[in-house]
């Protein structure tokens, strides 16, 4: 193993060489949930109950973005302050910043509908009689706030002592192997050493984090995990990025005799075992899918008027598109049909940007009413640049249409109309070279408020 980890520094450093971009992505979707007879059921609530009055709550109590505070109100939700008020007060007590205590919530919302003094201070308490100090226990649990999930005793004293080893790892660039006594052979030792030797390819904490607190077996075997993670080194995948994590997840899962059936059904639909592992290294997850739900989704789409070919092509640009179900793809042609889109056209469209089979008929209507209505925008732009239905209302879209409003009001851009391509495809500071600072400081300022206005960052 100590071999694997000198081949994969030596791999990594010549790739970074060569300019290799290094993405640190969010971590595989771990789901983590309190198990023992103990812990409260954190579990959100159906329906949309509390949501207005959470998203209130987390702007005015921890100072959130509005946008960022009704993401977290879709993983819980809450009608009074009480038991969230005692979470945060407790957490303060503890001397956790009100910056840590953002970052806890953003990362581990359901922390605060868990019962403080049962459930949470005990654990803190706990953490703290062995010895961790002030600072050690505020910044070890806000980087890894689930940790408040495991078991009170053993459970949740290793855990801790390997987050604490790491961050103290990253602040002396060195990193010590972990010397903590767990039963041989036991999944606790496996996750652990596992994870060990991920952080010696590099793995950054975030990743790491998110493995350790995860109940992912794929982390907790020993030889299959190894012969796994060799293969992912050799295929060329950075540990830093969560590419990474999703590989080694697969090949680890799957069974020799699965990939090599996934491998034949490919085949069989025009793909080489070259265009496989191509694909693969752009998508890990895609090899994951069933035989049925590849067939389907290639039969649905040449049903809908694509050839055979153009199916493929399809595929490789964006395998991803295996998402979709089929009645999904259907909803999403009919809802552009629906537009007055012609099927040629939405064929089209869907070779250009194959996600576009994925967008919601709420989303495309939205938009597309949006560009033809408020901006006059003909359709046809729509059909030839279908990415801009992918892009935020919020971010992009609003801000630069108001900015464009503004300038065809004063008669700055003549009597037509900016191509969309032109507003909405290119980069920020493009946009903002060709539209905004090109003109005198005081309408640069009036620009750039009403470009500002309300746009989330």
């Amino acid at each position: 193993m100590y071999s694997l980890i000198h081949h994969g520094r030596r791999f990594f450093e010549f790739q970074k060489c060569h300019n290799l971009r290094v993405s640190v992505e969010n971590g595989f979707a771990f789901s983590n949930s309190f198990s023992s007879a103990s812990t409260v059921d954190l579990r959100l609530r159906d329906g949309r109950k509390g949501n207005n009055f959470t998203v209130s709550y987390l702007v005015d109590s921890l100072g959130l973005a509005k946008k960022l505070a009704q993401s977290i109100s879709r993983k819980v939700s809450f009608e009074d302050k009480c038991n969230p008020d005692s979470v945060l007060s407790l957490f303060r007590s503890y001397g956790f910043t009100d910056s840590q205590i953002s970052s806890i919530i953003t990362d581990y919302p359901l922390l605060l509908r868990a019962d403080s003094q049962k459930l949470l201070a005990p654990k803190l308490q706990f953490l703290q009689s062995r010895g961790a100090s002030s600072s050690e226990l505020t910044e070890t649990v806000s980087k890894v706030p689930k940790i408040l999930a495991k078991k009170e005793g053993k459970s949740i004293s290793r855990y801790y002592d390997f987050v604490k080893e790491i961050i103290e790892a990253d602040k002396s660039s060195e990193f010590q192997k972990l010397s903590l006594s767990l039963p041989q052979g036991s999944k606790q030792e496996n996750k652990i050493r596992n994870i060990s030797v991920l952080r010696e390819l590099g793995m950054p904490q975030k990743l790491l984090f998110s493995m350790l607190v995860s109940g992912g077996g794929f982390v907790c075997g020993k030889e299959k995990f190894e012969e796994s993670i060799k293969k992912v080194v050799e295929m060329g995948f950075d540990p830093t990025t969560s590419k990474f994590v999703k590989a080694l997840r697969i090949v680890y899962e799957l069974s020799d005799k699965r990939l090599e059936e996934n491998f034949k059904v490919y085949k069989r639909l025009g793909l080489t075992v070259n265009d496989v592992w191509e694909l693969f290294k752009k998508c890990p997850g895609f090899l994951a899918y069933s035989e049925n739900r590849i067939v389907q989704t290639f039969e649905t789409l040449k049903r809908c008027g694509l050839l055979e070919d153009e199916v493929v092509l399809v595929f490789k640009k964006n395998p991803l598109c295996l998402r979709a179900s089929e009645q999904k793809i259907l909803n999403s042609i009919e809802t552009f049909l629906g537009l007055g889109i012609s099927r040629d056209e939405v064929m089209m469209m869907i070779k250009c940007l194959p996600q576009c089979i994925g967008y919601s008929e709420e989303m495309v209507k939205k938009k597309t009413k949006f560009f033809l209505k408020k901006m006059n925008w003909p359709l046809k732009a729509v059909v030839s640049h279908p990415q801009v239905i992918g892009y935020s209302m919020e971010k992009r879209i609003v801000p630069r249409c108001n900015v464009i409003k503004a300038l065809m009001s004063k008669g700055l851009l003549g009597s037509e109309l900016p191509p969309m391509s032109s507003v909405l495809s290119c980069n920020e500071q493009i946009f903002l070279n060709r539209y905004v600072l090109k003109h005198d400081d005081k309408l640069v300022r009036k620009l750039m408020a009403i470009y500002t206005k309300d746009r989330v960052s």
